[in-house]
C-alpha cells in the first residue's frame, strides 16, 4: 500500500490550497479515504473522510464550512480543497486509508505534505 500526498505549500491567511493523495497497493475504490493533519506539539487529529463511493463525507467543526474532501476513483485520487485558510490550519497534512486490514482503523499513512499559512 501506497499513499503519496502533493499540493502543500505557503500561502497567506485567507487563501487556499487543494492537496491530493495518490492510493495504490489496494482496491482504491472499496474504501473510506481520510485526511489527517498534525501541527508542532500536538496530536495528530482529524480532518475530513469520505466514503468509498464519495457520497457521504464528514468534518471535524474547526473546518466545516472551509474544507472540501473528494475522490475519483477512476484515478485512485483523493483531494482535499481547502479554502479562507488561518495560521491556525498550518500543519502537516497526511492521507489515510481505512479497512484494509481492520474494518475500522485507518491502517495505513502517507507521509504528508506541509501545508503552511501566513498571517
Amino acid at each position: 500500500v501506497q499513499l503519496v500526498e502533493s499540493g502543500g505549500g505557503l500561502v497567506q491567511a485567507g487563501g487556499s490550497l487543494r492537496l491530493g493523495c495518490r492510493a495504490s497497493g489496494f482496491t482504491f475504490s472499496t474504501h473510506t479515504m481520510g485526511w489527517f493533519r498534525q501541527a508542532p506539539g500536538k496530536e495528530r487529529e482529524f480532518v475530513a473522510d469520505i466514503n468509498w463511493r464519495g457520497t457521504m463525507t464528514n468534518y471535524a467543526d474547526s473546518v466545516k464550512g472551509r474544507f472540501i474532501i473528494s475522490r475519483d476513483n477512476n484515478k485512485n485520487m483523493v483531494y482535499l480543497q481547502m479554502n479562507s485558510l488561518t495560521p491556525e490550519d498550518t500543519a502537516v497534512y497526511s492521507c489515510a486509508v481505512r479497512g484494509v486490514i481492520s474494518p475500522t482503523r485507518y491502517d495505513y499513512w502517507g507521509r504528508g505534505t506541509q501545508v503552511t499559512v501566513s498571517a
